[in-house]
């Protein structure tokens, strides 16, 4: 008697277990003899940090990436700390990228501390999310005193020039900024499923498919709300109340977002030119 199956057809393995990426960076800027300095560094898997040269005393810190983008199961993170005084930008090499997953979520955490009279612009460029995939980040910042914060997060839904939508993902965003322990500001953005659908409706982006965020926490930041809605115009709309203002931005996609994006940031940041990698 012959059975017409093979001895390996009724047995099931378990999949191999995929390599994962992960990544950490932490970075304390202090300020001595008029100008900030890198105190300590610790960078961590695939996250390496570099420093371009400044000539104003401010240093920017570029966040690589050297696995070249981030799909699920992959785990990032940075702490950046400004000592009393000190001041630093902090950027990204290029566009993150989200990649398809099989289920899990990226999980990207980054925690902020700055001391009093400490000034960071936190400025990273945009995050793609391709079809399929699924993240999940959290802001966690911690003022003390008159310490300033500016923050720009900009994320886009596909790839317009290939045709991209996003029509299955997950796209989740938490932000806490605490001054002196109490909290100031609060923001909760999630996406799941069919988002390409989601983003056609009216009270999301109307059929646009990138959108940034820019929240500048500073004494006397309201002097900038007029200003910044002759920037925005018709591409979204800004608030400012509590030592806080928020902008909100949506276009068609990246080029068209930048287009209103820089020159928001530029003012935000009292004039001083946007770090080298973010020219077009």
């Amino acid at each position: 008697m012959f059975v017409d199956t093979s001895c390996s057809e009724n047995v099931r393995y378990p999949l191999p277990r995929l390599q994962r990426a992960s990544g950490k960076a932490r970075l304390v800027f202090r300020r001595r003899a008029g100008a900030t300095h890198l105190y300590r560094l610790h960078q961590d898997g695939s996250m390496k940090v570099r420093f371009p040269r400044t000539t104003d005393g401010v240093p920017e810190a570029v966040l690589i990436n050297t696995a070249g983008g981030m799909t699920g199961g992959d785990v990032f993170g940075t702490e950046i700390e400004l000592r009393e005084g000190a001041r630093a930008i902090l950027t990204t090499q290029a566009c993150e990228r989200i990649y398809r997953s099989t289920g899990a979520l990226v999980n990207v955490t980054n925690r902020i501390a700055l001391e009093a009279g400490a000034r960071l612009d936190w400025l990273p460029q945009d995050t793609i999310l391709f079809d399929g995939g699924r993240i999940e980040r959290r802001m966690e910042a911690d003022l003390a005193g008159d310490a300033e914060l500016l923050v720009s997060e900009a994320t886009v839904f596909g790839r317009a020039a290939m045709g991209e939508i996003v029509q299955d993902g997950s796209f989740r965003d938490r932000w806490r900024i605490r001054r002196d322990g109490r909290l100031v500001f609060a923001d909760e953005l999630r996406l799941d499923g069919d988002i390409a659908r989601q983003l056609q409706r009216p009270a999301i982006l109307a059929g646009n498919a990138a959108m940034a965020t820019v929240l500048l926490v500073a004494s006397e930041c309201e002097r900038f709300l007029e200003p910044a809605r002759e920037v925005i115009e018709d591409a979204g709309g800004a608030s400012a109340w509590g030592g806080k203002l928020l902008a909100r931005i949506a276009a068609s996609d990246s080029l068209c977002l930048r287009r209103t994006l820089i020159p928001l940031l530029s003012l935000l940041s009292a004039g001083r030119a946007l770090p080298k990698v973010w020219q077009l």
